[in-house]
């Protein structure tokens, strides 16, 4: 069967899907960008993007409406050869995987497919989602689809650098899935890794989940030596200079954002909550804040300050406040203080003040993200300044 299109991607205008729908259509294909949020479709459109990605709105803006088309419309997916799914996949309310929504998600998706068509799952799934897509497939009389799961590894902010760079993990269903998902990710990047389903879903969960241990491990070892009075960095330091073996041992601060967390609680449901080093890691890094809030209360009588925060976004030099651990901290300081201020240069909320009145009026400033643009700021003896990153050299 002929397409009119090389790739459709679906969920197009997130933080994950715009930027490899741009990094297909910077090799020359042509590639539609499918979502159901009009203002994101309108403003992609546009030619503008609707989040920080390095390289992209330049590039966005040079493409043409016939290389690069944006649409709300979802009988486009059926025009293209290759479809890329990226959609959300949270834990519920406690904290188990919500498969139900993608269930939903497939059935509706599955009116549009034909038979030809390479299906690509690219979020982040619960183990076993691939197989279970599959069956639904079957069930929806869309067996011609051929299936396959590519799990995203690229960092916010560095996507259109790290596709040309990064290994692609490949998975199908069938051969011939596993040769087309092959077949396709090699145009972005040769080198990939081929695994099985499960393998491949594991793998992503593993992944994100041995992160968030590393920065737990680290965030444990700064409040032990803080409880004590000690310099963590100090130890820090010593423990890494000229000694190979911790060359990779993180710094502490806050692990957040939408992936960390999520990715480690699913493992923990599909290993029967058993995985006690994943949820003993969700207790250290969520409870970091309560720890800075508690270090101070220890210190200072917090009813009559004004307490600031630097950075609201979930890490460094992007725009995404989700899942951040900046405004967890906003609460528990609004708790015990006479007034919080947050800035951010980057995120987009209404409530979020100047830098110039976070820093003049805070009696205490803590750095929520280590944005480079406040790596030369000065703060008056008289400020109290909370940096658990080290980001400044206090």
């Amino acid at each position: 069967m002929s397409f009119e299109r090389d790739v459709c991607v679906v969920g197009g205008c997130g933080r994950v899907g715009l930027p490899i729908g741009l990094a297909f259509a910077e090799i020359g294909r042509k590639v539609t960008i499918y979502d159901i949020n009009e203002k994101a479709v309108e403003q992609v459109a546009r030619g503008e993007m609707p989040f920080y990605e390095q390289g992209a709105e330049e590039l966005l803006g040079n493409l043409s409406e016939d290389q690069f088309l944006v649409t709300t419309d979802p009988a486009q997916v059926s025009r293209a050869e290759n479809v890329v799914v990226i959609i959300g996949t949270p834990v519920d309310d406690h904290l188990n995987p919500d498969y139900d929504g993608f269930s939903r998600f497939i059935k509706r998706l599955s009116e549009h497919l034909v038979d030809g068509q390479l299906l690509v799952l690219r979020s982040t799934v619960y183990p076993g989602t691939t197989a279970r897509t599959a069956q639904l497939l079957e069930r929806y009389g869309k067996g011609g689809v051929d299936l396959s799961f590519c799990p995203e590894r690229v960092a916010e902010g560095k996507a259109l650098e790290e596709f040309k760079t990064l290994p692609q993990i490949i998975s199908g269903t069938s051969k011939k899935a596993e040769e087309r998902a092959t077949k396709l990710f090699a145009q972005l990047n040769d080198q990939t890794l081929l695994l099985d389903p499960a393998e491949a879903e594991l793998a992503k969960l593993f992944t994100n989940s041995w992160r968030y241990i590393q920065f737990a491990t680290a965030n444990q070892f700064y409040m032990i030596a803080e409880e004590r009075g000690l310099d963590f960095h100090k130890i820090y330091e010593a423990m890494r200079w000229k000694y190979p073996r911790t060359q990779g041992f993180p710094g502490a601060g806050f692990a957040a954002g939408p992936c960390l967390f999520k990715d480690t609680m699913q493992l923990a449901s599909f290993s029967d909550n058993s995985f006690f080093l994943g949820h003993s890691a969700m207790l250290v890094n969520e409870g970091l804040p309560n720890f800075i809030v508690n270090q101070l209360k220890d210190r200072f009588d917090l009813r009559d300050k004004i307490a600031g925060i630097l950075g609201m976004a979930f890490k460094g030099n992007i725009d995404d406040p989700r899942s951040s651990l900046s405004y967890k901290l906003k609460k528990i300081l609004a708790f015990n203080c006479s007034r919080v201020l947050c800035t951010d240069p980057y995120v987009a909320d209404p409530e979020l003040a100047t830098l110039e009145e976070t820093l003049e009026k805070s009696d205490i400033i803590l750095l929520g993200a280590p944005h480079a643009v406040y790596k030369e700021l000065k703060f008056p003896d008289h400020k109290v300044v909370v940096d658990v990153w080290k980001f400044w050299d206090k």
